[in-house]
């Protein structure tokens, strides 16, 4: 599917994985719903994007595709909708990408006592129950846009990328939530993508390794090095245009669907 005049919405836009793949998209020529939270670096972000006009678009800035924030929390039903609104008014919504999440470390057994509920909780809400969310209220838009050719046969409606994460398949101690939460992303994806292939929209879903990300940056540089050289190769922490590289591609090929794709460079993670 060609990028060029669609919209996407992207959760957890303002940075990171979301960040790089809201360029990625933007400068191929789709407009971008930037999601993020309302403390975050979003409103300037999709300034930034607009400024640069888009190199996809193929004509004056103001011809081409634009960046637009909108402060939401993917638990939170009606902020969520709002921004689904927001895209649908921008055009043709056919690509959502979820890549809002936290990592809220805990052990089952900690030093200060078990681990309370409510933390093991709020990782499930929001990397889970926040990925459906959108899913649900995105998709529910995006069956109503009219179909369009693939380039190779077959028409579809749009795609939907989910973000898991390799703790889905080798979570380390203290991850229980997180590799829970991303292994049920990883898990419903096949059904997700069983159920609206009858309205031609693909679903999708990115396990990454360990990438360069905000969360990873509040390590000490050695940490990082350390944890770069654990990857077979390339021997270094993921970039974020990576990601984004492999959103585009997803999107550009009609054929991947109901899948989890690991990026990781090989790697297999430890028990710690």
């Amino acid at each position: 599917m060609d990028v060029k005049g669609t919209v996407a919405l992207i959760t957890g836009g303002a940075s990171g994985l979301g960040a790089a793949t809201a360029k990625r998209l933007f400068d191929a020529g789709a407009s971008v719903v930037l999601v993020d939270l309302p403390s975050s670096a979003g409103s300037a972000y999709a300034a930034e994007l607009n400024a640069g006009g888009g190199t996809g678009a193929g004509g004056p800035k103001d011809a081409g595709p634009r960046a637009v924030f909108v402060p939401a929390d993917v638990t939170n039903e009606a902020e969520v909708q709002a921004a689904v609104d927001a895209a649908v008014n921008a055009g043709p919504l056919r690509i959502v990408v979820n890549c809002a999440g936290i990592a809220t470390p805990g052990k089952v057994l900690g030093r200060n006592g078990v681990l309370p509920l409510d933390v093991f909780n709020r990782v499930i809400q929001v990397n889970l129950i926040g990925t459906f969310n959108v899913v649900r209220l995105a998709a529910a838009a995006m069956v109503e846009t009219e179909p369009v050719s693939t380039g190779l046969g077959g028409p579809e409606r749009g795609v939907i990328v989910n973000t898991a994460s390799v703790a889905a398949f080798d979570g380390q101690i203290g991850q229980p939530a997180y590799a829970a939460s991303k292994g049920a992303v990883a898990a419903m994806t096949l059904p997700l993508a069983r159920e609206l292939a009858r309205s031609l929209v693909r679903v999708v879903t990115i396990a990454p390794g360990i990438f360069e990300t905000p969360m990873m940056a509040t390590l000490p540089q050695d940490a990082q090095d350390s944890l770069g050289r654990q990857v077979p190769h390339p021997s270094r922490l993921g970039k974020p245009a990576e990601y984004a590289n492999l959103v585009a591609h997803i999107v550009d090929n009609a054929m991947i669907n109901g899948e989890t794709i690991r990026l990781d460079g090989a790697i297999r993670m430890g028990p710690k």
